[in-house]
């Protein structure tokens, strides 16, 4: 059976999928996704962005779209009405806070309003081209209410998450998800949040299936969204040992090379 023939929905997720290098949709792929949306798509953009950071780069689409955000903790419906939120409680972001963190390590809290951060990151930073969704520098010991969408840390040592990932599950793992999005990415949300459980929302209020979709991902935060999907895409930028995991799914181009919008053209718009 040909693609086209089953396939009603598409999902992306952005960094390192529908965003090129310069952290914007490109033109051709805007183009690409408009003609789908005009045959009669459902598309949906799945990103463990913060929703105020996401959501004027899916409005360059040019079309209204389903929004999930935060890795699943938020989602949007095409009127930017908030269909579902949840967040990680106070109390558990503050426990694994008294660990004994390396101050080498980057740590963000992602607040409804503001992301809150032990120090400034300029390579964090650099993922805004607008700062709808702006820093705020604290002393986490000071901070009474560390309520939050999503706990994240970042550090060029991958091996170095790892090892605070592993110390973080020890007491928490009933807690929290997490998920590697970049191999310098590890990230938290409470333990009910996932992009696939989000998507499994809209697509019962949209009447679809996951037989009827196809998703695209780069990272370990789109696993079980590749793998719930009759179609899974793994991008060839994505770290080898997610494409060795997921290794009966086919890899197509860098999203450098638009590889999202040029598998579309060829395989649901025949170009």
């Amino acid at each position: 059976m040909k693609i086209e023939t089953k396939i009603k929905v598409i999902i992306s997720d952005l960094d390192g999928t529908l965003l090129g290098s310069d952290h914007k949709i490109s033109n051709y792929t805007k183009q690409v996704f408009q003609d789908l949306y005009q045959q009669g798509y459902l598309i949906i953009v799945a990103t463990g962005r913060h929703h105020l950071d996401a959501i004027p780069l899916v409005a360059s689409l040019g079309f209204p779209i389903y929004l999930i955000t935060s890795n699943g903790a938020r989602i949007h419906a095409p009127n930017k009405e908030l269909l579902f939120s949840f967040d990680i409680a106070s109390d558990a972001i503050k426990s694994v806070l008294k660990l004994d963190i390396d101050p080498e390590i980057t740590i963000v809290v992602f607040k409804e309003e503001v992301w809150q951060t032990n120090k400034y990151n300029e390579k964090l930073n650099s993922f805004q081209k607008e700062l709808n969704y702006a820093p705020e520098l604290v002393d986490f010991n000071t901070v009474n209410d560390l309520k939050a969408i999503k706990m994240f840390f970042t550090h060029e040592s991958h091996s170095k998450l790892v090892e605070l990932r592993d110390r973080i599950l020890v007491d928490h793992e009933s807690l929290f998800s997490h998920a590697f999005s970049l191999p310098y990415c590890l990230e938290f949300m409470d333990v009910s949040v996932d992009k696939s459980a989000a998507i499994a929302k809209v697509l019962e209020i949209e009447n679809c299936s996951f037989d009827q979709s196809i998703s695209f991902g780069d990272g370990f935060n789109d696993e079980n969204m590749l793998k719930a999907t009759a179609v899974g895409l793994i991008m060839s930028n994505a770290p080898d040992s997610l494409k060795t995991k997921l290794s009966h799914l086919e890899v197509i181009d860098t999203n450098y090379n638009d590889g999202v919008a040029n598998y579309l053209a060829i395989n649901l718009l025949n170009k």
